[in-house]
């Protein structure tokens, strides 16, 4: 029997509109939890229903009532359904976008005030239960916040929701508690299932925002540390701060400020690095594929690179074998609806595979991203990247380039679908906008995986002289 998933390993970042060189608001994350689990891409169409329906979690039992109304929404979820759904990202017809989850973690303090509620709702559920009923981001986090309070959650998380106007950054703590941040326009921030968001002002409605007694919860409970009493840390109160943070999770936030933020004087094992922060130049869509697909390059952390074997596998890098997917949800406020959102989605290991725009306003998604299996099979998206990545791992200096070129070559034609694309859609009414850009995202998929077909053609070609039943004849004999 397959056992059930430890869901612990994600990576996230955001960007605010005047972060992004382009005005695009971005929220993105890497979906880590095994090597070979394969991931589906759907589109669920807008239902209307006689009755109100019901979801019941095959993970945890947790059922919930939803409204008759199911507006349209992308996902991206498990080949099998037996241990849950985990839609886990998307984009739904009014152009909110949202990706469940980081996992994070709870100090025990507050758990000893706030157990979690095994039948509570999780990861499993979330995108399923909320994405397909807001109209915006900020719906997004209070519909959330109202299950969370009412029916408390299985686990610790972090949850990302985007509109054409704002981002937003929620993380729960407990049972029942939570609070959410507005991503500063100008700012950006990095996530690494550690708790993240510092600092909450309880006069700023519009930019915060937080369960109903938590304040209280904490007062009662005296669960603040700050020896005045004057501010809420939800890092410091409901975070944790141990040895396996400083392993696993802040070198991965030190690496984004490095990339990003290089001014700042940080250390892979600092506890106190800051949550929001400006870059030090406008950010692209590739800076932040960049980030998603990094493992320390330019350090001696770089698990493939030249540092001390030591070093090499001090800390877990962002890019690793357990992603499942990585996406970057772009919501681009300058173009009509349908076409404002792309979905850029990676297979597999960002590292070895390439992102693919993926328009949010198209109705159905290429049979290669659907109906995937639990073992290798060459007509699917997921397993294709996959198996690119497996024929360059026991070659990476040698097949390293091949594999970068395809990645160059791609970003360069989606680049280019993209800005003809937009061209075109703009005089298009609104079903024609649909299957237009049904069509452009299928064109889309298929030249990412003839690139990669054709990059596992070259590897395997090259790789047969590479067996260790070899021999080299001395030309003198």
């Amino acid at each position: 029997m397959i056992p059930t998933k430890n869901y612990s390993a994600c990576t996230s970042m955001i960007v605010g509109k005047n972060a992004s060189i382009d005005g695009s608001i971005m929220i993105a994350r890497n979906e880590d939890s095994k090597s070979s689990w394969p991931k589906n891409y759907v589109i669920h169409p807008h239902q209307e229903f006689d009755t109100e329906q019901e979801f019941s979690s095959n993970d945890n039992g947790f059922k919930l009532p939803l409204p008759k109304v199911r507006a349209k929404y992308s996902a991206t979820p498990e080949w099998t359904a037996k241990f849950g759904l985990f839609e886990e990202d998307g984009i739904n017809e009014y152009g909110v976008a949202m990706s469940a989850t980081e996992s994070t973690y709870t100090n025990e303090y507050v758990l000893g005030a706030d157990p979690l509620e095994k039948d509570g709702i999780g990861e499993e559920a979330m995108i399923t239960v909320v994405l397909p009923y807001i109209k915006t981001a900020r719906e997004g986090v209070k519909r959330l916040g109202r299950i969370i309070e009412y029916y408390g959650t299985s686990e610790s998380n972090g949850i990302l929701f985007a509109d054409k106007n704002e981002a937003w950054y929620m993380e729960t703590g407990g049972g029942h508690n939570w609070v959410a941040v507005k991503i500063p326009d100008d700012s950006y921030a990095v996530i690494a299932n550690q708790t993240a968001i510092q600092y909450i002002d309880f006069q700023d409605p519009e930019n915060y925002l937080w369960s109903t007694h938590i304040r209280q919860f904490v007062e009662d409970h005296q669960l603040n540390p700050d020896p005045t009493g004057s501010t809420f840390n939800f890092r410091q109160i409901f975070g944790t701060a141990t040895l396996s943070d400083t392993y696993y999770n802040t070198p991965r936030v030190w690496y984004g400020l490095k990339l990003f933020s290089p001014d700042q004087q940080h250390t892979p094992v600092d506890q106190d690095m800051p949550f929001l922060n400006q870059a030090n130049r406008k950010l692209s869509v590739f800076d932040v594929q960049d980030f998603l697909a990094s493992h320390y390059q330019g350090t001696p952390y770089d698990p493939i690179g030249e540092g001390s074997e030591a070093d090499k596998h001090r800390f877990r890098p962002i890019s690793l074998a357990k992603t499942q997917e990585a996406h970057i949800l772009q919501i681009r406020p300058s173009m009509p609806t349908p076409a404002a959102g792309i979905q850029w989605l990676a297979m597999g290991v960002a590292a070895q595979s390439s992102f693919v725009p993926f328009y949010a306003g198209a109705t159905d998604t290429p049979k290669q991203y659907q109906n995937a299996t639990g073992s290798y099979s060459p007509d699917q998206a997921y397993w294709t990247y996959k198996l690119a990545g497996t024929l360059v791992d026991p070659h990476y200096v040698k097949f390293g380039p091949k594999l970068s070129e395809t990645q160059k070559q791609l970003r360069i034609a989606f680049q280019q679908s993209i800005q003809a694309a937009d061209k075109v859609v703009r005089g298009l009414s609104n079903v024609e906008q649909a299957d237009f850009l049904t069509k452009i995202n299928f064109e889309n998929s298929q030249e990412g995986l003839n690139a990669y077909n054709s990059l596992i053609s070259d590897l395997v070609t090259n790789a047969t002289d590479l067996s260790p039943l070899n021999f080299k004849q001395d030309v003198n004999l």
